[in-house]
């Protein structure tokens, strides 16, 4: 499956949990948080000040669990 920007960070990660380290790795450190698993890709990467198109390539470039 591919990942994008309008997917929940929850979904993300139930469909790919090793991209909690990406996510982690780019500062994004309250994954279990109700606002964050609700948030999708590029509003969290919003928030972060992180490029939300470079966030999704790392996201699928991640390994799958």
């Amino acid at each position: 499956m591919t990942i994008t920007k309008d997917m929940t960070i929850a979904d993300v990660l139930k469909t790919k949990p090793k991209t909690a380290q990406v996510f982690f790795s780019m500062g994004m450190q309250c994954l279990g948080c109700p606002t964050a698993a609700g948030e999708t890709v590029e509003e969290a990467a919003a928030v972060h000040g992180v490029d939300a198109d470079d966030l999704v390539k790392k996201l699928n470039e991640a390994e799958d669990s």
